[in-house]
């Protein structure tokens, strides 16, 4: 019988870059650089919520760090360090083979060392702790945003909402669209480059993993203000823009979720920084918006109001 300490020699140990000391002891230790502040973030991923029990392993293995990473990005941090916490109703070595794989590949894409975590016997959960250096002063919080500051987004916003809209039969997408909505879903792509450009342009930032709206509704909160947001203007597939009318797709642009984009806001004379950014990453940034004074976020199509049905994901809704 395969015991713990097997398990994580076999699928989870791996050499460590820039960690004193790694899995193996009772704690890690790790060696943060005077001047910087630790960054910490923390998900889980449960079987039923967050993810399909029949989803590919190598699916959950990738998206449960990039979600993490993520965060790193919204801050501006750079991540360094992960924990990983385990619950598996029983070994199975080709699960987690293909499991340990695609975590791997998204820690090794981001120069991530796993340091530690546990395992233990029980529905498939999945926690994720994320550790990362961002210099004093630098960090990028939601509470910046300013009255009169330009609202953008990072990449495509509603794929991953439609893919899974697809999968759950809810619509259906030409071949070419589910491809790239099903790889967004899957394989989300965190933003370390553009959070870290960020640290000199944006005012405030948030990935966007609840929805836009919930999400950018964050910021406003925390900065007091409120903001317009013009539909037309969202990202989206060339192929969705002529179906903006539809409810299903303004849901899955506005309050879909799982995008993983960054939503920042910077003054309007960081237009060309922000332009040129986009051009030095090739990487879309747009415009969608901007700040203002009430206390509200309005979504207008075109000048008209839009109502929708959801804000955006709810962990207990």
């Amino acid at each position: 019988m395969t015991s713990e300490f097997d398990l994580i020699r076999q699928y989870f140990k791996r050499p460590i870059k820039d960690t004193d000391l790694g899995i193996g002891d009772d704690a890690a230790l790790i060696r943060v650089k005077n001047g910087y502040h630790l960054a910490v973030s923390a998900d889980m991923s449960v079987v039923g919520t967050h993810f399909f029990a029949n989803a590919a392993p190598e699916h959950i293995g990738w998206k449960s760090l990039a979600v993490n990473v993520s965060d790193m990005a919204a801050m501006g941090a750079m991540p360094k360090w992960v924990t990983l916490s385990i619950a598996l109703p029983e070994i199975n070595e080709a699960w987690l083979e293909a499991f340990s794989r695609g975590f791997f590949a998204c820690a090794e894409a981001f120069k991530i060392d796993l340091i530690g975590g546990d395992t233990t016997k029980g529905s498939l959960n999945i926690a994720v702790q994320i550790l990362g250096e961002v210099p004093l002063d630098k960090a990028i919080k939601r509470s910046g945003a300013l009255v009169g500051d330009d609202i953008w987004v990072s990449g495509l916003l509603g794929s991953a909402a439609l893919g899974l809209a697809h999968l759950l039969q809810k619509t259906t997408l030409s071949q070419s669209e589910e491809a790239a909505c099903l790889r967004a879903l899957n394989l989300p792509q965190p933003r370390i480059d553009l959070g870290l450009a960020l640290r000199e342009v944006a005012t405030s930032c948030i990935d966007v993993s609840d929805g836009l709206v919930a999400d950018l509704g964050h910021i406003l909160q925390a900065s007091g203000v409120g903001a317009t947001v013009h539909l037309e203007l969202v990202p989206c597939l060339d192929t969705i823009k002529p179906c903006l009318q539809e409810p299903l797709v303004q849901q899955a642009l506005l309050a879909g979720g799982d995008d993983y984009e960054l939503c920042f806001t910077a003054p309007p004379h960081c237009r060309e920084a922000v332009l040129a950014l986009s051009e030095t990453l090739g990487l879309p940034l747009t415009r969608i918006g901007e700040v203002g004074i009430a206390p509200a976020l309005n979504v207008l199509h075109h000048g008209e109001p839009i109502k929708l049905n959801r804000l955006g994901y709810d962990h207990f809704a």
